[in-house]
Order: C-alpha cells, then structure tokens, then sequence
C-alpha cells in the first residue's frame, strides 16, 4: 500500500517528495525496511521528515537513508529534542515550532553544522524554555501554545482554536510569556502593542 500511495503521487507529478514518517506506536508510520522498498520504488522521494519520536531509530534513519547510493535527505521534526537530533546528521528541520522560533533554530542548525557545541549549547539553552512551554503535556495543545506565543510576541492578533480544542487558561498562556522572557525572545510586528 505504501508503495503503491507514493507511486501514485510520483505519477503525477516531477517534484521532489518529502515522505512523513510518524511514530511507529501511532500506527501511522513505515517500518524500517518498507521505506528502503519505498525509496527504491519511488526515487523521486528525496527527503524524509522524521517524527519517529525514538532516538535509535531515528540515528539509524539519519545514518542509514543518508548513505543509500541515492541518498534520502533527513529533516527532523523532533523540535523537543532538536540539538541531539541535529548531532546525530539530520540535514535540515521541519518544524512546527519554527513559526516562532525559526531564527533560533537556524541558527542551532548553523552552529551544529560549523562543530561550534559551545554555540550549540548556548542556543539550545534559549529554546529549552519554549521546547518545554510547547510539548509539555497534553502534547496536542503544542500548536494552540505556539499560537499564543505568537500573540504574545506581536506576531499574530489573535490565538483562533478549532474545536475539540480548547483555549488554553490564563495559567498557561503566563507559562508561555514567561518561557518567552526566558529565551529572550524580543515582542515584534504588527501587533506587538497589543500583546503587551
């Protein structure tokens, strides 16, 4: 089925594909081996964004499907974890969190590139706070929370929540402000008196 949903896609278009890989505890993701049956079936797939949310399997993908003699470049979008996962070799990041933090995490990517770890780390040290205001638990309220940090930063109006989702409490939309002071994490744009 695999195969046979990416061939399809393959078949109507000549643009590079990014294959998503979830976890394997969702049920939604690939196992090891059918993505090498996938890649090869399918060789215009020329990166994977991984959320595998394991750190041996996604060293062994980051190893592994970069090395293949067409290789598949690895974007992580394991933004809680975003330095070890850049150490291990992803080649780029696809991040939901990049929306507020995007500045940063280039700049981790960047230092990660460059073998700079005293850089690294002092960058990771300004996103831990927003990784932890984001992906604390319940983790499907991580977008409503980037939202709101974009409210707070000037960056957005307003934090629009679709149903079943609810807005967050006052309790945590402060949790985020101040997660916001603790990265150093400037107000900007449109919006940014309103925020205040």
């Amino acid at each position: 089925m695999a195969i046979e949903h990416f061939k399809r896609i393959a078949g109507e278009t000549d643009l590079p594909i990014i294959l998503f890989q979830y976890p394997m505890g969702t049920g939604l993701g690939y196992p090891f081996e059918t993505l090498l049956k996938v890649f090869e079936a399918v060789p215009t797939i020329r990166a994977m964004k991984d959320w595998c949310a394991d750190p041996q399997l996604h060293e062994k993908h980051t190893r592994e499907l970069q090395s293949l003699s067409k290789p598949v470049t690895l974007l992580t979008t394991h933004s809680a974890w975003l330095m070890g996962s850049l150490t291990m070799g992803a080649k780029g990041l696809l991040s939901g969190a990049g929306s507020v933090v995007a500045d940063l995490q280039v700049a981790l990517f960047e230092a990660v590139q460059a073998n700079d770890l005293v850089k690294a780390k002092k960058i990771n040290d300004r996103l831990y706070p927003m990784q932890q205001a984001f992906y604390a638990p319940p983790f499907l309220d991580m977008h409503n929370r980037m939202k709101e940090a974009l409210v707070l930063l000037g960056r957005m109006k307003q934090a629009v929540v679709r149903p079943p989702l609810m807005k967050l409490s006052n309790a945590e939309i402060a949790t985020i402000k101040k997660a916001i002071a603790q990265a150093q994490i400037q107000p900007e744009g449109a919006f940014a008196v309103a925020a205040e």
